[in-house]
């Protein structure tokens, strides 16, 4: 088998550490204990014995998770290590060689990369920007056929913070029905709305039940260094998950079980995501006046959804070339579009702490600057 690099995350990996201000995130700055959990919680969470928690997860976090989703209990739920583990076991335990999937792009190319990797015909359709970065219903009808075995879409999207619509969502559902294949709609970015109004998940939407969702704390809830994500699904579909997950990493850590059944039920999560949602709602007043000083040179639709936006810029300058430049001359580090096979795009993260934030822009403007000045 020969596994397809994995761009973004190499390049983020490489180089993240490295910089001193680091915009390619697409989550939220990031919770300490200490501002999540009185001392005396603390204390008891680090006095739990390290121990191993059930493989599919605790009980008391299942159960949390499955009152996220209507209609579901904690067997209808998978916990894995981030969500990540969960676009892989979807893709392992269900598809086979040969099978064919369309994938929603622009997105997060794992998905993409470990279906090719494995024999998968992977078909793309596409959000367009002159849509308001929605899909072309028309284009997902012609490329979808009987051979389709699974619909993947990322709803909030990555990189562009896009929300699909109910009516959206009913039709690409409409779609999938028609050829019974599945929907796997990855919602890592659920919770992380700007207007605050939650987006609705595909799943037991419509009277559809091949629907399999992700979702994990690692964006909207700011907590990535737990790595704890989930899978929510038919039960015989988790079931069938779960001996995949029994040969991949076994279990999420104790600890990380611990913490997020607290998070995630109602009165921290609700505290946990108004926090997020502050910190990206000021940070993107930032940003658009930042765009709109430079009008000229970029344009974007703001996104939606997430602490990420998309932007298209005009300058005569590949998008590898200009993050390799802004790395080196301003230690500045962003995303470019040529990981998401978009060039002339580059991938913002605008999830940070305000003043960084603000000192990022900055240093962009001066390094605008130079380049203009070489070129004029």
């Amino acid at each position: 088998m020969k596994i397809e690099p994995f761009v973004l995350e190499r390049l983020q990996s490489t180089w993240e550490n490295k910089v001193q201000y680091n915009l390619t995130e697409s989550g939220i700055h990031p919770y300490s204990l200490k501002e999540l959990f009185s001392d005396k919680e603390i204390e008891e969470i680090i006095s739990t014995r390290l121990g191993y928690c059930p493989t599919n997860g605790s009980e008391e976090l299942r159960e949390v998770i499955s009152h996220l989703y209507p209609d579901t209990d904690k067997d209808n739920v998978l916990v894995t290590n981030g969500s990540a583990e969960s676009n892989f076991l979807t893709i392992w335990t269900m598809l086979n060689p040969d099978d064919e999937i369309i994938f929603m792009l622009p997105n997060y190319m794992q998905m993409w990369g470990i279906a090719r990797s494995f024999g998968i015909h992977v078909k793309p359709f596409y959000l367009k920007e002159e849509l308001h970065w929605t899909p072309d219903l028309d284009e997902i009808k012609e490329t979808i056929s009987s051979k389709t075995q699974m619909i993947v879409v990322c709803n909030p999207n990555n990189p562009t913070g896009a929300v699909l619509t109910e009516e959206m969502m009913e039709e690409i559902t409409r779609i999938a029905k028609d050829v019974n294949a599945w929907i796997y709609s990855d919602e890592i970015y659920k919770g992380a709305e700007l207007n605050g109004k939650e987006t609705s998940s595909f799943w037991n939407k419509f009277d559809y039940d091949k629907v399999i969702v992700n979702g994990g704390l690692s964006k909207a809830y700011a907590l990535p260094g737990l790595r704890i994500g989930w899978m929510v699904g038919p039960k015989n579909i988790i079931e069938q998950a779960w001996a995949g997950h029994d040969y991949t990493t076994i279990a999420a850590g104790s600890i990380s079980n611990q913490i997020a059944t607290a998070v995630l039920k109602p009165q921290m999560r609700e505290k946990v995501l108004q926090r997020n949602r502050k910190i990206l709602n000021e940070n993107l007043l930032i940003l658009k006046k930042w765009i709109k000083k430079h009008k000229n040179l970029f344009y974007f639709i703001p996104p939606s959804a997430g602490g990420i936006s998309f932007i298209r810029y005009n300058m005569d300058l590949n998008s590898t070339e200009l993050s390799t430049k802004l790395r080196k001359e301003k230690s500045v580090f962003i995303v470019p579009g040529d990981c998401f096979g978009m060039d002339h795009f580059i991938r913002l993260g605008f999830g940070s702490e305000k003043d960084c934030f603000d000192k990022s822009l900055n240093l962009i403007s001066d390094f605008l600057e130079d380049i203009r000045k070489k070129l004029f």
